[in-house]
């Protein structure tokens, strides 16, 4: 292992048992809730649905949708007009109404509708990306993987863990980095860290748990 591996190593072990102890306050992502079910099914069609929109409104959104479906054979038959009634006003809601059919009735037709657990798989599946599928095989299945949102590839970079320029290169940096015990995890803390207390924009570092660790890299003004 390098230094720059076993040092960010270590800065993962000091950080993650006081973001857990934090995360008990904060409010949880919708997905995240959902995923307590252990259907990856929904965690699919909730993530989807999630993708360019805030959470309070994926969150009604979704649970509008579950309350018409909740198993692809269910959802496959739905007219697209009602899907997007359903969804509606999450972003490209005409597109993702389209998507989850597609999704639904290839579920059904190759899989015996079952999402598949590989992400190689997964990724074939259209409007299914990195983030979707690692946030399905984690969430949804228990099953190791580094789910990078905007939130995971910000607060990663802000904490000089990595140096990269988009999600996906994240993920990979990560994968190289971040103890495997974290993996599964490591989304759900950050997104809510992200939300709550990391913002974008003048981040709330008087209150930041972890302050004390955090070289701020990019923060211009905080709070």
């Amino acid at each position: 292992m390098s230094k720059k591996s076993a040092d960010a190593a270590a800065l993962f072990h000091r950080i993650v048992p006081l973001l857990k102890v934090e995360y008990r306050k904060w409010r949880v992502p919708i997905v995240t809730a959902i995923a307590e079910r252990r259907d990856p099914f929904q965690v699919l069609i909730s993530t989807i649905l999630s993708l360019r929109t805030k959470d309070e409104t994926t969150a009604t959104a979704t649970h509008r949708l579950f309350r018409l479906a909740r198993t692809p054979e269910t959802m496959a038959k739905l007219p697209a007009k009602r899907i997007v009634r359903a969804i509606y006003p999450v972003g490209f809601y005409h597109t993702k109404a389209r998507t989850i059919i597609d999704i639904c009735r290839r579920l059904v037709k190759e899989f015996g509708s079952k999402v598949p657990s590989s992400l190689d798989t997964l990724l074939t599946f259209k409007g299914v990306g990195r983030k979707t599928a690692n946030l399905v095989l984690t969430r949804g299945f228990g099953l190791p993987g580094i789910c990078v949102d905007t939130h995971v590839h910000r607060i990663s970079n802000r904490l000089g863990v990595v140096k990269t320029r988009d999600p996906e290169e994240t993920e990979f940096a990560l994968r190289k980095v971040l103890p495997k015990e974290y993996w599964i995890i490591y989304n759900d803390l950050l997104v809510a860290f992200g939300q709550n207390l990391c913002r974008p924009i003048s981040p709330k570092c008087s209150e930041c748990p972890i302050e004390r660790y955090c070289p701020k890299i990019g923060v211009n003004k905080s709070r």
